[in-house]
């Protein structure tokens, strides 16, 4: 009987080691911002796909590069109000107009500031002061693990802040891409968030981080969501301070009290397409939905920009003159 009962415990022991190097591995490769990101080198599904039209890619690739010439950014930083305490960092492109429309411009995961140039152009060419934020463990902003929006919604609201301390008269625009739009979303359900975010747009931002999790488990490694969601999500918890189960855009945009603008192109493998009606239903206000065929992830603005700008400022002018 002691036998077995040492047998019982050896196994115990076994379990709760495997449990933890397996939580361990899913959050170094997922999260830990100082880890290299290899499986986005190469990833089938985020391949550019051959909607993507070579002349129109490089016009907008030349716009993009007078403008960075043109215009350097002022930087200005905020620091985080949780225990870590961050040096978080953001671009500010001011504009000349005398208007109070801002747009704040998110990016996506292992992105930065600088890698939003092609929306931060177009929104600063409408008259906007464009305030673009390197997110927590990206860019120049100090943080050692990657937020998925969920924190990030936090931080969100300290450069709002700094917005209106700024222009206190300022109208704010959310718009962030894939975590960016994610980003966004989750901002949007806050209680405390200021009535001068007038609108927000949302570009193939995912559902949850469970959801998006659970998809990738699946479609990189062929694993199930137990157990290793919840070793994951255990590590998670003890790591970053957040639970991988209730970091939901979904209910965040249900509790929204600004109108949202949902964009994602249709061949979208990497955050499914299928995850923007999951969003969009969930939305109790003004809202409207932007589908770009044959686009990829974060393509739609490069497949058809046209029609995706022509969208944007369409919905967005409904609520900032």
């Amino acid at each position: 009987m002691k036998k077995f009962g040492i047998i019982i415990g050896s196994l115990v022991i076994l379990l709760a080691m495997a449990y933890v190097l397996v939580g361990n591995y899913f959050y170094n490769f997922a999260l830990n911002a100082d880890r290299e990101k290899e499986f986005l080198e190469d990833n089938p599904h985020l391949e550019e796909s051959e909607a993507v039209l070579a002349s129109v890619a490089k016009e907008g690739e030349q716009k993009d590069a007078a403008f960075k010439k043109e215009h350097q950014p002022s930087q200005i930083s905020v620091v985080s109000n949780d225990e870590h305490q961050y040096k978080l960092n953001a671009n500010v492109y001011e504009n000349d107009s005398s208007e109070h429309k801002w747009a704040i411009v998110v990016h996506g995961y292992s992105g930065n500031a600088s890698s939003m140039t092609r929306y931060v152009r177009n929104f600063y060419e409408k008259g906007y002061h464009v305030l673009a934020p390197d997110l927590r463990g990206h860019g120049d902003s100090e943080g050692d693990y990657i937020g998925m929006g969920w924190h990030d919604r936090k931080d969100m609201l300290l450069w709002i802040d700094e917005i209106i301390e700024k222009d206190p008269k300022a109208e704010i625009a959310l718009f962030g891409v894939s975590m960016g739009g994610a980003t966004v979303m989750m901002t949007a359900g806050e209680e405390n968030l200021p009535s001068n975010v007038k609108v927000i747009v949302e570009d193939c931002g995912y559902a949850a981080v469970s959801d998006v999790f659970i998809y990738q488990l699946d479609d990189l490694f062929g694993l199930p969501e137990f157990p290793v969601m919840q070793a994951a999500n255990t590590i998670t918890s003890l790591r970053a301070g957040y639970d991988l189960y209730e970091a939901s855009a979904v209910e965040q945009v249900a509790k929204s009290r600004a109108p949202i603008m949902f964009i994602h192109g249709d061949a979208d493998t990497f955050v499914p397409f299928e995850m923007l009606d999951k969003v969009y239903k969930a939305a109790n206000v003004e809202k409207e939905k932007l589908i770009i065929p044959k686009a990829g992830h974060g393509e739609a603005e490069k497949v058809a920009p046209d029609t995706y700008w022509n969208g944007v400022w369409s919905f967005v002018g409904k609520y900032l003159d």
